[in-house]
């Protein structure tokens, strides 16, 4: 239940753009569960996404000032969605 709870929390967080909020004194940097670096990155997928997902990608790479694209969308548990980060549209790391 406490986890359900911190992954709406989450959610509702990057989908606001709030991809760094500070509350109570923890600066909140993204979710954990995203696993990347600057050139891009994977979300466990999960039904709860569908919709953020984009966002939450965009949210991850605007910490290096990059612009973000979806390159895989695997809609079953246990897969991942995929995402890249670019300087300029269509010019990839």
């Amino acid at each position: 239940m406490v986890r359900n709870l911190l992954i709406v929390i989450a959610l509702a967080l990057t989908m606001f753009g709030a991809g760094r909020a500070a509350t109570a004194g923890v600066i909140f940097l993204g979710p954990p569960w995203i696993t990347g670096n600057d050139t891009g990155g994977i979300i466990p997928y999960s039904p709860a996404l569908e919709g953020v997902y984009r966002g939450m990608a965009a949210d991850y790479c605007a910490r290096w000032r990059r612009l973000s694209h979806v390159t895989s969308v695997h809609r079953q548990y246990g897969d991942y969605i995929g995402f890249v980060c670019m300087d300029r549209p269509g010019v990839i790391h």
